[in-house]
């Protein structure tokens, strides 16, 4: 059997070995600590306060655009197609085709509404016909029912001056007959009843005298009762009958007046409604044939074929495709310009945060991308005094003003649609003091330094000026050569914003109202105000009441929504940003990235960099 054991000599060797093995380590481990911290230092990035020309300007990419140009636009109503487009690039003089829209569709109502021109014209003409009928059929009934009043007031008077007196006389006529008659009838009836005494007549004779006597009494009495009825009766009620008869036939005459009237007002206005019926098809179709001869378009004046989407700002070109045959295109559409001599302007977006330095009448220097080499000059003439609103309907945070510059002189070089970078020169120094931005921090709302001064970094408030984005002008609290951080710490610049930071008349005065305002009760709950009261619509706020953008969760849901079409659109724009730009994208992008293991809550929560807790230190 072998014995492994260790002897007692070798087990305490190896024991000293590994103690010395360890007293190097520590030795070395030591020794890197203090070196490393000792290169650590002599590391330390700084920048030596430097003295010379300084120039202030804001740097942005825009495009060329003829300054005097002729906008082509689509004039057709709806949406048509392109069936013949001129060649981008093409000379053209006035007069020359350069687009044919599809007039198919417009053919056809034309002959739709010539056939609509001539039923209208048919019902025009037999309502202006009408009316002459029923203005002739009005004056005949009128002048009828006149004719009939004037018969029943003759036949009054006729029967007044005329039928009744003559019906009177003869009433008496006959009483006086009828008296002369019984007068004759009596005497006759004496002579006889004295011959019938003589005996010379018989009785017979006497009692046929007798009963003459007796008829012609009772004629007389029958003429003077028919007097009597002619006169109490007959009279008054004829007079009546033929008053009632006057009355009947005004009121006839009236009722035929206004019948008439009102046939002829009618017939007026339906002729009125014809007419205008008739005019407004003969409108359409007129209109139908202005839109046919807008579905060519003709060069008004000489000059060189743009197409508009070619020269449209920025990636997107509005959401519209290259202009091209077959393309489907809208009323107001632009198609295409046509620019008047060499004078060209420059198109650029301003960012917000450099409105401030950029004003009408600063001199620029613009590059072009095509033209290598060479510097044009120019100046400020426009800036837009609101955002552009294409620009901040894809990014609501994102506020850029478009501006133009004018470029001095003629340059036939130049062309519509051409990419430039252009410069705008907002002050210049030929003697200043200056260091990089990156290292001045806003350190309690005062511009501030690190200075190295051999192994001490001293912090030292400094009067800073305007800056380049590269470059910031220092006024006063440091001296040439100088050597101040690069990258100084940024939890020094992580101080309260707002109404939190200490002293300050701001602060006092929102003191002031903060004790103003009347508390609620313990346990009172506050209701959010209805959305109506704000047109409907509800904004989200921060804590400190302030209104704020879309959610980070509502812009990734978006930018999840787009087409990839509008995913390289939304590239190419990225790719035509300023730096400022492209870090704010970038910034908002990262924030649309849901954390992992973070609640759906959590995410929605506001990022520190909109609530201001961050990047206030940078200037």
């Amino acid at each position: 059997m072998t014995d492994n054991r260790i002897p007692k000599p070798a087990k305490k060797l190896q024991t000293i070995l590994l103690t010395g093995l360890a007293v190097l380590l520590l030795l070395a481990g030591g020794l890197y600590f203090l070196t490393s911290r000792s290169d650590a230092s002599q590391a330390m990035a700084v920048f030596p306060v430097q003295r010379g020309p300084l120039t202030i300007s804001v740097l942005q990419s825009g495009t060329i655009k003829a300054k005097d140009q002729i906008i082509i636009k689509n004039e057709v109503e709806g949406r048509t197609s392109i069936i013949y487009l001129i060649e981008e690039g093409a000379r053209v003089k006035a007069g020359d085709l350069l687009v044919e829209l599809d007039a198919s569709s417009l053919l056809s109502s034309k002959i739709d509404q010539e056939i609509r021109v001539q039923n209208a014209e048919a019902s025009f003409i037999n309502a202006k016909e009408n009316l002459e009928v029923i203005r002739n059929q009005a004056e005949s009934d009128k002048d009828a029912a006149l004719l009939a009043l004037e018969f029943a007031r003759e036949d009054l008077k006729q029967y007044k001056e005329g039928e009744f007196p003559n019906q009177l006389r003869d009433a008496e006529a006959r009483i006086k007959l009828a008296e002369e008659e019984l007068e004759r009838a009596q005497d006759t009836l004496t002579w006889s009843q004295k011959l019938w005494e003589e005996k010379y007549i018989s009785q017979n004779e006497l009692k046929a005298d007798q009963l003459a006597v007796t008829r012609r009494r009772l004629d007389l009495d029958l003429a003077i009762n028919n007097l009597n009825l002619l006169q109490n009766f007959t009279y008054l009620r004829k007079i009546k009958q033929l008053e009632s008869d006057i009355r009947q036939a005004e009121m006839a005459y009236e009722r035929t007046v206004r019948k008439a009237n009102a046939a002829v007002v009618q017939a007026e206005a339906e002729l009125k409604a014809r007419q205008a019926e008739y005019n407004q098809q003969k409108d359409r179709l007129a209109k139908l044939e202005d839109q046919l001869r807008k579905t060519k378009l003709y060069a008004p004046a000489d000059g060189l074929v743009i197409y508009a989407t070619s020269a449209q700002r920025g990636g997107f070109r509005g959401g519209q495709e290259p202009l091209m045959e077959g393309q489907e295109v809208r009323e107001r559409q632009e198609l295409i310009y046509l620019p008047l001599g060499f004078s060209a302007i420059a198109e650029v977006m301003v960012h917000e945060a450099s409105l401030k330095k950029v004003h009408p009448g600063l001199p620029v220097v613009i590059t072009v991308d095509a033209l290598p080499g060479r510097r044009f000059m120019g100046k400020v003439d426009f800036i837009a005094p609101l955002p552009d609103a294409q620009s901040m309907w894809m990014n609501p945070d994102l506020k850029v003003y478009n501006t133009q510059i004018s470029i001095e002189g003629e340059e036939p070089a130049l062309r519509t649609g051409m990419s430039c970078r252009v410069e705008i020169i907002v002050a210049h120094y030929d003697d200043a003091l200056y260091v990089p931005v990156q290292s001045v921090l806003q350190v309690g709302g005062q511009p501030t330094v690190y200075v190295v001064n051999g192994p001490v970094i001293e912090r030292r408030a400094v009067k800073v000026g305007l800056d380049n984005n590269r470059m910031i002008h220092i006024l006063e609290g440091l001296k040439e050569g100088e050597k101040v951080l690069l990258n100084p710490p940024l939890k020094e610049a992580e101080t309260p914003t707002g109404a939190s930071q200490p002293g300050g008349q701001v602060s006092e005065e929102i003191r002031q109202r903060l004790d103003n305002v009347v508390r609620p009760e313990a346990g009172e709950v506050r209701a959010f105000p209805d959305s109506s009261e704000n047109g409907g619509t509800r904004r989200r706020s921060r804590p400190d009441g302030s209104e704020t953008s879309p959610s980070p969760e509502s812009m990734r849901r978006r930018f999840e929504n787009l087409t990839p079409e509008q995913r390289e659109q939304m590239r190419r724009r990225f790719e035509n940003m300023t730096p400022e730009q492209r870090e704010e994208m970038r910034r908002r992008f990262e924030q649309m990235r849901p954390q992992e293991g973070a609640p759906a809550e959590q995410n929605r929560s506001w990022p520190e960099s909109q609530t201001g807790s961050s990047g206030e230190g940078r200037p």
